[in-house]
């Protein structure tokens, strides 16, 4: 599995937003592009296969979900979280951004208020703001190479709120909660009546010696819990667009549906529902194979910094395929840095303060790309800084 992961695939021309909107985000068609969240692995075979098969059949007409495609989702929660959901908690949506903005309109009022845990996924932020509801920040704190909660500021700004947005793993910071720490998040929502979405995208990608806990799983009553699934990230997918909300309280849940079928979306697609389907049937040993080899390059990415590059540090990542690089010590402005990585460097990566200003003097890198490739990005780093320095001297 391995020389899967190791083997380099040209996504120039397909239309690839990672590759093929260089110029566009970055000024410059040609940087190495570890920004966004997408892999460049060829998904799981049972994936390809699957899809090859539904292309076969020349019709691709309207879709409906087979309960096939709701059982092995319940089955893969099950068998790899422990948690038990029924059937009619899922309500299936077009991707999880488009899922959260539905949970917000429809289960909140313009005046109301909703927390985010900055730095965190920037669409975070443009939900909130865009819907219309009032924006609400409670900052992570960074203690000794890894983040925190701020348990005190949390409970304070619940008195005012509606809603918190959760990060499950934590993106950008690469945290994989504990249960202490889920336990007291669902202490502070049972006493300010706190609705919490749970975005848990990246919940099958866990490194070893971490797990993950279901933030709903834990709760007796999990009824003001809505968790955002999907097999994008875990199977590199993401472009397929299908994700799930898992709603056990029916009020909430027809209140979710109503909205969806206001806007008239479908997120039936004759492609994403095979993939969805087959991925999780299928992908368990890709995905264990997956996670050993991000292990590794993480482990890389770790090593060569502390020998080459002392003034960049990785912050402890327990999770995800996204690495949280701390650059402060070089001592550049947000624009400077940017300029540096993609200019100087020739490294496409998301400026740190694209997730809160709390980001700033930070980059994310996307380490899910052959190994060897990440390692001429921090070769390409280490000698873009000995040509400033020497520029100096």
């Amino acid at each position: 599995m391995s020389d899967d992961f190791d083997r380099e695939i040209d996504r120039t021309g397909t239309c690839s937003t990672k590759y093929d909107g260089r110029q566009v985000t970055f000024g410059h068609p040609d940087v190495m592009p570890l920004w966004v969240a997408d892999m460049d692995f060829a998904a799981p075979a049972a994936v390809t296969e699957a899809l090859a098969a539904r292309a076969v059949h020349p019709v691709y007409g309207y879709t409906l979900f087979p309960d096939s495609l709701y059982e092995a989702l319940i089955n893969w929660l099950k068998l790899r979280h422990g948690w038990k959901v029924g059937r009619e908690w899922i309500v299936l949506c077009p991707g999880v951004v488009p899922s959260l903005s539905t949970v917000i309109l429809a289960l909140s009022e313009p005046d109301e208020s909703v927390i985010v845990q900055p730095p965190v996924y920037y669409p975070f932020f443009s939900v909130i703001k865009k819907t219309g509801r009032k924006l609400l920040t409670s900052a992570l704190q960074l203690v000794e190479g890894s983040y925190r909660m701020d348990f005190a500021d949390l409970s304070q700004q619940a008195v005012s709120a509606r809603m918190l947005l959760f990060c499950s793993p934590h993106n950008p910071v690469g945290r994989v909660w504990s249960r202490s720490e889920l336990e007291r998040l669902l202490d502070i929502a049972r006493q300010h009546r706190l609705i919490i979405v749970s975005d848990e995208i990246h919940a099958d990608l866990i490194y070893p010696g971490n797990k993950h806990h279901i933030l709903a799983s834990l709760a007796g009553s999990p009824e003001s819990i809505i968790t955002a699934v999907a097999p994008s990230k875990t199977f590199n997918i993401p472009g397929l667009n299908l994700s799930a909300l898992i709603v056990p309280d029916p009020a909430y849940r027809a209140a979710i549906r109503d909205r969806l079928e206001m806007m008239h979306v479908s997120a039936a697609n004759p492609f994403s529902v095979v993939a969805f389907e087959a991925a999780y049937r299928a992908g368990g040993e890709w995905l264990e194979a997956l996670m050993t080899y991000l292990a590794d390059t993480r482990e890389m990415v770790r090593q060569y910094l502390a020998e080459y590059l002392l003034q960049i540090s990785l912050i402890s990542s327990q999770g995800t395929y996204l690495l949280w690089l701390d650059c402060r010590r070089l001592g550049m402005s947000d624009d400077e840095l940017k300029h540096f990585f993609i200019f100087e460097a020739g490294i496409g990566m998301n400026p740190g303060i694209s997730f809160g200003k709390e980001g700033s003097g930070f980059m994310r890198m996307n380490i899910g790309a052959p190994r060897y490739r990440i390692r001429q990005a921090l070769e390409s780093i280490r000698s873009a800084l000995e040509r400033r320095r020497n520029s100096i001297s």
